[in-house]
């Protein structure tokens, strides 16, 4: 009989352990939850979200257009340290940090074309660059931007960016 008692005891221990075992797992699940952020609201259609802290572009086009500008002057930046001279097109700079020659090849970039010449830079008389991306429409979601060897991007909401434009931040 004290085997039975012994064995009967086991289990009630078993039994209640295996009770407040799932009870704190509750408790953790629902403090888990009460503490879980609550869900943003969803951005209205069609509203723009930034890519990263500072991002300048007010739509995806535009987002695009500086990124490829921002791959462009890299390259550059990069070219012109290797041998000592920007190059004289994109075609020339393709291959140079991630500046690819698919990249080269069309000046087509979504809603943007692409422009590039060379110049005389600022204050020197070394030969320099000029990179423009033109929106098929300029509005308030597609900006004009400019950015020659100085690596400045500069936007314009009204017409063709130029050196004179607003810095884009």
């Amino acid at each position: 009989m004290e085997g039975f008692l012994a064995m009967k005891k086991c289990k009630y221990r078993l039994f209640s352990g295996l009770i407040a075992m799932l009870l704190g797992i509750g408790l953790l699940r629902a403090l888990a939850q009460s503490e879980a952020p609550t869900p943003q609201a969803a951005p209205a259609a069609g509203a723009y979200q930034p890519k990263f802290a500072g991002d300048p572009a007010r739509s995806e086009s535009e987002a695009q257009a500086l990124g490829y500008m921002r791959v462009v002057l890299r390259a550059e930046r990069a070219y012109k340290k290797k041998h000592n001279k920007y190059a004289k097109s994109l075609a020339e700079l393709a291959g140079t940090a991630s500046f690819t020659k698919r990249m080269a090849q069309s000046t087509a970039r979504g809603d943007y074309t692409v422009a590039f010449r060379n110049h005389k830079a600022k204050n020197s008389d070394e030969e320099g660059f000029v990179l423009t991306m033109t929106p098929k429409q300029i509005d308030a979601e597609h900006r004009s931007f400019y950015s020659d060897e100085d690596g400045v991007i500069h936007g314009d909401d009204q017409k063709a960016a130029d050196a004179d434009s607003p810095k884009v931040k």
